[in-house]
């Protein structure tokens, strides 16, 4: 008799972006740093949004929805990263508002199955110039309403 693998996770909503966990990730007890799950969250966020063609190089005027700020984070972790290696982040939309966004987002086992931390965070698009809240642009909607989950 031969044990079945599990089997994979099929995600419905969202995407699923690699990540590495490095040894200067660990603290000093050999656990992934707290403050270093938010800043994997952002890395893969930033390689999504590259991907379709949203990006900031430089200058922000030109850089359109790539000009936005954080408003707020929250993270839950559940379980501990004890060792360095390949994980990913799960990310999708939950809200999709005018000038703003809230995103959901989970740290996990590359293959999605298990889940150390969760969280969202809410992001406000802003006017280079003024900095003031500013509308996402229609090419920038279509592109994260691939991202949004069914029932948000």
């Amino acid at each position: 008799m031969t044990a079945e693998a599990p089997p994979a996770l099929v995600l419905t909503y969202g995407r699923l972006i690699p990540v590495t966990v490095h040894f200067d990730d660990l603290d000093a007890l050999g656990l992934l740093h707290n403050a270093r799950y938010p800043l994997l969250v952002e890395r893969a966020w930033t390689e999504l949004w590259q991907d379709k063609g949203i990006r900031f190089e430089g200058d922000w005027a030109a850089a359109g929805d790539a000009c936005n700020a954080v408003k707020e984070l929250r993270i839950t972790y559940e379980a501990p990263v004890t060792r360095t290696g390949d994980y990913a982040v799960h990310l999708w939309l939950d809200r999709l508002g005018t000038t703003g966004l809230t995103y959901g987002f989970r740290f996990c086992s590359a293959d999605g199955t298990v889940t150390y931390a969760r969280g969202s965070r809410v992001l406000v698009r802003l006017d280079a110039a003024t900095l003031r809240p500013a509308p996402w642009s229609d090419a920038f909607r279509a592109a994260a309403r691939e991202l949004l989950r069914p029932d948000a």
